[in-house]
């Protein structure tokens, strides 16, 4: 049986590393991969920093509460609807682009319907969001080993076709391109107040676990983008695994494709039980009810959506910025408030929250302002 710890780093990254991967050598390519490899490290050292503002809130805070609860709480009822409007689109986002890509990935390798094998993925990741939080435990303590031994293969195969050419390239004009991107890819923090009820009884491990589980999706992150692009360049394909198939082989393709059909079903699974809690912690929704809008909102949207890349952009940038932003202003709020001794305290800098903002709004107004066709890169 896993630690509590190790099983906390494993929720977070579970729920981190989803979808979003497969978009993240799409959006370097276009940007250059250099550009690209900055925007990840400035994008990941940022989110590591809201995870732990995350983490001393939760431990700041008596009771159970999902992040629209202390929105509340530390900002009051407004922010609450702002962080659960936000929330809502963030996952139903993810969890359309997980429905979307998974069905294609199928198809690719299996046969078949797309759209079917959407279906079949939706109602068997439903299922188990109806089973209950112990199939998260279960699952993603032995999904983060396994995550990062298929990128270590997949890094191994491309080693030797990695042409320096395609990742020698950086334009500063383009450093927002994989902006809304990546910020979605990194977005995991909806599964700390689960990761707090894991933890029980040993909450002084947070901190750590917290430092490690945002650390290994950058460093995924910044592999598979280098495996990715070095190989392909500009001809990175959306989902990245048809790219993988053409240019290093019909077996890193099928382990690409494995890897990206579990990553998105355990990111679902956490994704969806954040969702679930949240209103039934929050709203006071009956069990069944919270359930049912929880899985099939996304399916719905399924059925009008197509474009893979636009979701996570938008996603990214609009609503996972916006939680971001509503976090660092509980987090100032909650060093002040909280009703609860936390098992660690970060050293508070005004300055870092104030940077912490800037990018963030930043990112959102230029990913509102480029889906509408006022900036062009």
């Amino acid at each position: 049986m896993a630690s509590p710890v190790f099983e906390a780093i494993a929720t977070l990254v579970g729920c981190t590393i989803g979808a979003g991967i497969l978009g993240i050598p799409y959006v370097v390519s276009r940007a250059g991969f250099l550009t690209g490899a900055l925007c990840i490290i400035v994008l990941g050292a940022m989110i590591m920093m809201l995870n732990l503002f995350t983490g001393e809130i939760v431990l700041r805070t008596k009771g159970e509460h999902q992040l629209s609860g202390y929105a509340e709480k530390y900002l009051g009822r407004s922010a609450k609807r702002v962080m659960a409007a936000a929330m809502i689109f963030a996952i139903y986002g993810a969890m359309l682009a997980y429905i979307m890509k998974t069905g294609d990935i199928l198809a690719m390798f299996l046969g078949g319907s797309a759209f079917v094998n959407s279906i079949l993925f939706f109602s068997v990741i439903a299922l188990l969001i109806y089973l209950g939080p112990k199939i998260i435990e279960d699952s993603e303590t032995f999904m983060v080993i396994f995550f990062i031994a298929i990128i270590a293969l997949i890094f191994a195969f491309s080693l030797g076709k990695i042409s320096p050419a395609n990742l020698s390239e950086f334009f500063p004009s383009k450093l927002l391109v994989p902006y809304g991107v990546v910020l979605f890819a990194l977005m995991g923090m909806v599964a700390i107040p689960e990761i707090k009820e894991e933890i029980r009884g040993n909450e002084k491990s947070l901190k750590k676990a917290l430092i490690v589980g945002s650390i290994i999706p950058i460093v995924v992150y910044f592999i598979f983008a280098l495996s990715v692009v070095g190989v392909a360049g500009m001809n990175t394909s959306e989902a990245s695994v048809g790219s993988i198939r053409a240019y290093m082989g019909n077996f890193p393709g099928i382990l690409a494709a494995v890897f990206a059909v579990l990553a998105m079903s355990t990111s679902f699974l956490a994704l969806g039980l954040a969702l679930q809690e949240m209103y039934i912690f929050d709203y006071k929704k009956e069990r069944l009810f919270s359930w049912f809008i929880t899985c099939f909102v996304p399916l719905g949207m399924f059925l009008l959506i197509k474009n893979f890349i636009r979701v996570l952009s938008i996603t990214g940038a609009v609503a996972d910025g916006t939680i971001a932003i509503l976090l660092v202003l509980i987090y100032i709020a909650a060093k002040e408030k909280g009703d609860r001794k936390p098992e660690y305290s970060l050293r508070f800098s005004k300055a870092t929250s104030v940077v912490l903002l800037l990018i963030l709004t930043l990112g959102l107004v230029y990913e509102v302002l480029s889906q509408v066709g006022i900036i062009k890169v």
